[in-house]
């Protein structure tokens, strides 16, 4: 059965119209069964949290949205693409689209700032204008400094990625990854490695793009103030699926690390 074929009927109602759409996902690892069988749909606009114990599937569940994990079953629609469903060059073309912003910067330390948001450009054009902001079209420069102007650090724009601190070095990752212009952003865990305040500042910004520009925004998050500050819904996963769903505004970090506890309990 193709992805298409799965939509259709009784899932077609909470896929239609949805930024994304996930219908029965199941991913193992051996024998150990991390998603089994979650059904998911989060509308365009929305900024979704998701939480849960350490193996309970969050980051898994991310990666298979765009196909960096390889889902084992089911069907995944998103930007009105089925994911599942697509070959190589349909696969790059569709992950152009959406911006992922990771725990560790992935960044070049050695190289500018500047240079670091151009190679966002790379999800739209190739070749070797796109190594070096030095060799940029006037344009793709003038387009990487407005992305640090955005986050703040427009006078950084010629300083080494490697002599930032941890905080600004993520505001560099998120200046890149607007350098793409994505359709929808995805953040495992963004706020990690990184101290109270610039974590605070890195979600802060990543609501406010999502705002800005009506993006859709589903962030993995182990810090349970931020999943109620920064999200209109919390999602919280455990025993291969999805334990509860609900809107932030109800929920209280009490509540939620009560979920916690029983995850670890059992």
């Amino acid at each position: 059965m193709s992805g298409v074929e799965r939509f259709e009927g009784v899932t077609a109602r909470s896929a239609s119209g949805a930024a994304v759409a996930v219908f029965d996902l199941r991913k193992s690892f051996g024998e150990r069964a991390v998603l089994a069988g979650v059904n998911v749909s989060i509308a365009q606009g929305e900024s979704v949290a998701l939480i849960g114990a350490n193996g309970a599937g969050k980051s898994t569940f991310l990666r298979c949205l765009v196909r960096l994990t390889e889902p084992d079953h089911g069907a995944i629609r998103i930007l009105d693409r089925v994911v599942t469903d697509l070959g190589t060059k349909d696969l790059r073309r569709f992950r152009s689209q959406v911006g992922v912003v990771f725990q560790k910067h992935n960044l070049v330390p050695r190289l500018s700032a500047l240079t670091n948001v151009v190679h966002g450009v790379q999800s739209r054009a190739g070749g070797p204008r796109t190594w070096l902001q030095g060799l940029a079209s006037t344009e793709v420069r003038d387009e990487a400094h407005a992305c640090l102007e955005a986050v703040g650090l427009g006078e950084r724009a010629l300083q080494r990625v490697g002599s930032l601190s941890g905080g600004q070095s993520q505001k560099v990752a998120v200046a890149r990854m607007l350098m793409q212009r994505p359709r929808l952003i995805l953040a495992d865990e963004p706020d990690a490695s990184l101290d109270p305040k610039a974590g605070e500042e890195i979600m802060e910004l990543l609501l406010r793009v999502a705002r800005e520009k009506s993006l859709t925004l589903v962030t993995v998050s182990h810090r349970l103030e931020h999943a109620i500050r920064y999200s209109d819904r919390i999602i919280g996963f455990g025993g291969g699926g999805v334990s509860f769903d609900m809107s932030a505004a109800a929920a209280s970090v009490v509540e939620l690390r009560t979920f916690f506890s029983e995850r670890v309990a059992a």
